[in-house]
């Protein structure tokens, strides 16, 4: 049952997002690259290859992000079945955000790769869309679960752009939670 509550979560959130759309607008629209690639090809194999690093690294980032969820978070990435606790482990110890980062950088990938003025248009919308909706209805909605312990984390990670260094919970919030606010050592 639980895989099943991940598998939808996932096909219905970053699934919609980084394949269905971009697979109906090329279908619909085409890659539309205005004849950029065919004056340039070794400019198109840069970014192809540029493309399926994005895109390789993006989903090794969300499926920690996923397994995170489920193991210390005790939910789902999806609204309807979100984390009991508040998951500051791993990749959250960079930055408060590696779903959106990694589905930011899949859709990058993707539009570098199939060379797609269209997909990386999409990528913008979806960019500006989460610029907007995370701080002003997530964040809030994350404050009203976890309270301070997470404007504790939200002072010490960044939103967006990653940490060079792990966050590790100082005296400020008093000991570990069942959160893993305090990660282990080693």
């Amino acid at each position: 049952m639980e895989a099943w509550k991940h598998l939808r979560a996932i096909l219905v959130l970053p699934g919609m997002a980084a394949a269905v759309i971009p697979a109906v607008l090329l279908l619909l629209i085409g890659p539309d690259t205005f004849g950029i690639w065919e004056s340039a090809p070794a400019l198109r194999v840069v970014l192809a290859v540029l493309g399926v690093v994005f895109v390789a690294l993006s989903l090794v980032l969300m499926v920690a992000t996923i397994r995170l969820f489920g193991t210390v978070g005790r939910g789902t990435l999806a609204p309807w079945n979100p984390p009991q606790h508040l998951v500051v482990r791993g990749v959250y110890r960079h930055v408060r955000n590696p779903m959106i980062s990694g589905v930011f950088s899949v859709l990058l990938g993707e539009a570098l790769l199939a060379a797609s003025l269209p997909l990386f248009g999409w990528f913008a919308v979806f960019v500006i869309g989460n610029l907007i909706y995370i701080p002003w209805f997530e964040e809030p909605g994350l404050v009203r679960r976890f309270g301070e312990e997470y404007r504790i984390y939200q002072r010490n990670v960044p939103r967006w752009i990653p940490r060079t260094t792990p966050w590790k919970a100082g005296d400020e919030n008093h000991g570990a939670s069942p959160s893993g606010l305090t990660p282990p050592a080693g």
